[in-house]
């Protein structure tokens, strides 16, 4: 089969096209003709060599949806659509980037849905890392607003649907105002002007705080998300689209406000279910839950689709098509 290895880190360039064997089927594992796969962050992250568990030379992709060629043993009939979402895939074994797949059971979602590949493809780990933060990082059951911080990211468009679904007031942001009215269109209570110091803005304008904040940027605005919740309020960082992994000075108890939660989220396939997900597909097809897409790629132009990766873009999720 045909896959994308890449065997040192390195730039989109890294990536070479080649012929290699395809998995052979094993009990307790499935494989999966992949017809398309999403790109993730984190795939950027391993591809610049700042994921220390991942061995070279490697398939990379931590998603993708297909049609099942060999079940190994699981309950689904041969030709099922399916979507396969982390469980080590791309990290620990070869993942998506690829014609086929070889993963475990516990990381396939069978699937019902009529949609063009393209459209099913974006959704999976959107939705799982979304679902994820929402319910498990920030508990939204018992909450009333939201800000999400990042949210012109494919992650933050998410969110923003998946919190309007559940009835929250969504506050969401972006570091340009041009954007502020695609993300009112998309269904944004209010849209906040990103300069770093969001805090200082609510104090001018005597906004009260959040029930909650899902920080999408990391650690370059994490303690001014502190100071954006009320008391007994929580902030969920998931990503990390300001590039920095550390706090260069963290003191906890002048930088945590009393009574506010701090936790992350990243969290795999097991926090979401087949019903949730299937849930979530069902609502997208009938137009009641809308997530912002980015541009389709070829099978054939995975090295492009990195580069638009790497210069930020997309406007949405980036998906690549299978090799047809």
């Amino acid at each position: 089969m045909k896959a994308w290895i890449i065997r040192e880190p390195g730039g989109p360039d890294h990536f070479s096209l080649e012929e290699i064997d395809r998995p052979e089927p094993r009990p307790g594992w499935a494989l999966i003709r992949i017809r398309a796969f999403g790109l993730n962050r984190s795939e950027w992250f391993t591809r610049n060599g700042d994921s220390p568990s991942v061995k070279f030379p490697r398939v990379l992709g931590i998603e993708c949806v297909g049609e099942v060629v060999a079940s190994g043993g699981m309950n689904i009939e041969i030709g099922s659509i399916v979507a396969s979402i982390m469980g080590g895939m791309g990290r620990d074994f070869d993942g998506s980037y690829a014609e086929y797949t070889l993963v475990p059971h516990s990381c396939v979602f069978p699937l019902s849905t009529r949609l063009p590949w393209e459209n099913l493809a974006a959704l999976p780990e959107m939705l799982q890392t979304t679902h994820g933060s929402l319910h498990i990082g920030l508990e939204i059951d018992r909450a009333q607003s939201i800000l999400i911080r990042g949210g012109t990211s494919s992650i933050g468009m998410a969110a923003l649907a998946l919190a309007k679904d559940a009835g929250l007031f969504v506050a969401t942001t972006s570091r340009s105002s041009s954007k502020i009215e695609m993300l009112k269109k998309a269904g944004a209570d209010e849209v906040w002007v990103d300069d770093g110091s969001l805090e200082r803005q609510f104090k001018d304008c005597e906004h009260r705080p959040f029930d909650r904040v899902l920080d999408l940027i990391g650690t370059t605005t994490l303690l001014d998300s502190l100071r954006c919740v009320r008391v007994g309020g929580i902030v969920c960082m998931t990503g990390i689209l300001g590039g920095k992994w550390t706090l260069e000075t963290f003191e906890p108890m002048s930088d945590i406000p009393t009574g506010v939660k701090l936790t992350s989220y990243s969290g795999g396939s097991a926090d979401i279910s087949i019903e949730q997900l299937q849930h979530y597909v069902e609502l997208v097809e009938k137009g009641k839950l809308m997530i912002q897409t980015g541009p389709v790629f070829k099978f054939e132009e995975l090295v492009q689709a990195h580069e638009l990766m790497d210069a930020n873009q997309a406007g949405g999720k980036i998906v690549v098509l299978g090799k047809q």
